[in-house]
């Protein structure tokens, strides 16, 4: 986990309204989204690290639960941080 402590707080900042909201389904979804893009370039380079693949696949299933989470209770906000973060939906 590489993503520093000052990066979480900017991501919740921009993300979830302030670094102190770190409850935020958004601001959540982001740091997630970090970590996995950050495993996922390791994993191009290290292709036999099973648990750190392991790893990705439980947090692509959390954030997939938090993105499900958002589009149920409000759909334009689940649009707008599909668009900023570019996920693909």
């Amino acid at each position: 986990m590489l993503v520093t402590s000052e990066r979480t707080a900017e991501l919740f900042k921009e993300y979830g309204g302030s670094e102190k909201n770190t409850g935020s389904i958004e601001g959540q979804v982001a740091v997630l989204t970090e970590r996995i893009n950050h495993i996922s370039d390791h994993l191009k380079e290290n292709k036999k690290d099973h648990s750190s693949r392991f790893s990705l696949i439980k947090m692509v299933g959390r954030r997939r639960k938090f993105l499900k989470y958002l589009a149920n209770n409000d759909i334009n906000n689940y649009r707008s941080l599909i668009q900023r973060l570019n996920l693909r939906k």
